[in-house]
């Protein structure tokens, strides 16, 4: 079918317009952290500020949190996935972060579906500003998504412009759920300006106009294997964002602990715990990774019925089963107790380090039967 040159300059004008408001709401979330009131102090240490007289959240005792939530404001109730407790208790596959923090009480307070609203609104007026705006510009972004799959017909990730367009919608939309269910806003600036990173760089390099699939990939198999491909990368590349974060936090913690830094001083100091930081990186991969597994297997299958055969060690196939031991052992990792903290998030860095060579090298620059990324290498 031809392509609907409608669809095509609208998918093309809500994208330009997702990127400029992206763009604004990173400017809100550093004007949060330039100019926003000090409210986070001492998050990134694991150390507790007193408490301040009117301060915005209900504390627990003197000085405290309220239960289930870090410094930051980020819920943290309930155990990990991995057997871990909120508040840092021995456990098997303990993120390790080494952080000494009050005991929290026995029961956790639960957190409202409404509360992250309520204390968005609350976070003062460059939170509400980055909210909104990066709200606006993720019903944009999912429109170009959108509308470039009505324009050419097909499933919108037919090549490597359109992969990229996609992966980074899912990233956006997915930071909003963390947003919405752990109160991460201060993570913003750093995730959303990632997103922006990203998609100003496919738009700028390698925009690929609407048009037909190859013929290869004319199947239905591109809605399922491409699909979940898609979504598991959107999911990982938040991970490293917040993997690449936490070294932060935990270098900023040993600073302090060292007397090299003072808690509670810096930028630094008001992103969330390193422990925090841990938790929600390995949430987010155990969350991806069984997606990139399915991902995995449909393409198997959709090789079978194209080729003939289920794998053929094509270099794309073999950069996928490599991403995917690489993220399999992070998990791995995570449930042994000599690979905590810093070394274990170095490996889910490798596992993305990974996945990026696959999509920017090996399938532009590689000749192979999956060269289908519509980029000259």
């Amino acid at each position: 079918m031809p392509v609907n040159l409608g669809f095509a300059h609208a998918s093309n004008a809500f994208l330009i317009a997702a990127l400029l408001i992206y763009s604004l709401a990173v400017l809100a979330f550093a004007g949060d952290y330039a100019f926003g009131r000090p409210r986070r102090a001492a998050s990134a240490t694991g150390v507790r500020a007193p408490a301040r007289a009117g301060a915005r959240l209900a504390t627990v005792g003197a000085g405290q949190a309220p239960a289930g939530l870090d410094t930051a404001g980020l819920d943290t109730s309930g155990p990990n996935t991995d057997g871990t407790t909120a508040d840092g208790a021995a456990g098997p596959g303990d993120g390790g972060s080494g952080i000494v923090t009050p005991a929290a009480p026995a029961r956790s307070l639960p957190v409202p579906p409404t509360g992250a609203f309520r204390a968005m609104w609350a976070a003062g007026t460059w939170v509400r500003a980055a909210a909104v705006l990066s709200a606006v510009g993720m019903l944009a972004h999912l429109a170009a998504v959108v509308t470039r799959g009505l324009a050419v017909h097909r499933a919108p990730w037919g090549n490597m412009y359109e992969f990229i367009t996609a992966l980074t919608c899912v990233a956006a939309i997915f930071f909003g759920y963390i947003v919405l269910r752990y109160r991460a806003w201060t993570l913003g600036v750093f995730v959303m300006g990632a997103v922006v990173l990203s998609l100003g760089l496919a738009e700028t390099l390698i925009y690929t106009p609407a048009g037909p699939l190859v013929p290869a990939l004319q199947s239905y198999w591109l809605s399922i294997h491409v699909t979940a491909m898609t979504l598991a990368t959107g999911i990982f590349f938040v991970a490293a964002v917040l993997g690449i974060m936490y070294l932060i936090a935990e270098r900023y913690r040993k600073r302090v602990e060292a007397g090299k830094a003072q808690p509670g001083n810096g930028l630094i100091a008001r992103i969330p715990s390193a422990q925090t930081l841990d938790k929600l990186t390995y949430r987010t991969v155990v969350f991806g990774f069984p997606v990139w597994t399915f991902g995995v297997i449909a393409g198997a299958i959709w090789a079978d019925q194209a080729w003939g055969r289920y794998w053929g060690w094509d270099p794309v196939e073999t950069w996928a089963f490599i991403t995917w031991v690489i993220y399999a052992a992070y998990l791995h990792a995570r449930a042994t107790a000599g690979w905590r903290g810093a070394r274990a998030h170095y490996i889910q860095l490798l596992g993305f380090a990974s996945l990026v060579t696959n999509m920017l090298v090996v399938q532009v620059f590689i000749t192979g039967m999956h060269s289908y990324a519509g980029v000259s290498g």
